[in-house]
């Protein structure tokens, strides 16, 4: 059996994006049941030099997005964001996973696409082959900024597990 592009990134991809919606119920939960505001989330780090957890948010939608339009050629219309508040990222993400969803497996996996090229802020660009792309880049990108945001909302006291992150109850 052999897995397509379309199975291992855009499928995965909704799913998890679906997995942090319910953390984001969950913190939200959190939030209320101690009075505080659930904006309070999103300046959180885990270290002073790493992106706050609303970035974290903007950057696993972004991944999500690149990803599956530079495999498949199908670009997401830009959509202004605030991200202030945890219904802004909620937003963000539901937008992301409407995309994934709306990509079929012909249009990642029948691409003519062979070539993907990642600019690079002040270096070389990097130059990657399809499954290059899929395994190098955009997957470890994408499960760090999804790690990072269940590690914050733990940090924070919110009651997550691995079934949680994983997505199975």
């Amino acid at each position: 059996m052999s897995l397509s592009l379309h199975s291992v990134l855009v499928t995965q991809h909704a799913r998890m994006l679906r997995n942090i919606l319910a953390w984001l119920d969950k913190a939200q939960a959190h939030a209320d049941a101690r009075s505080t505001e659930s904006g309070s989330y999103l300046p959180l780090r885990l270290a002073p030099d790493m992106l706050p957890f609303d970035k974290q948010v903007l950057i696993v939608c972004e991944v999500a997005k690149l990803g599956a339009s530079r495999l498949s050629g199908v670009e997401m219309a830009a959509v202004a964001h605030e991200d202030t508040t945890l219904q802004h990222l909620r937003q963000r993400l539901e937008q992301t996973i409407t995309y994934l969803d709306a990509l079929s497996p012909a249009q990642v996996d029948g691409s003519d696409i062979q070539e993907i090229v990642v600019p690079q802020r002040g270096k070389e660009a990097l130059v990657f082959n399809r499954p290059d792309f899929v395994q190098r880049w955009v997957q470890p990108n994408f499960f760090f900024h999804a790690t990072t945001i269940y590690a914050l909302l733990r940090h924070a006291g919110v009651e997550l597990g691995k079934a949680d992150y994983l997505g199975i109850h």
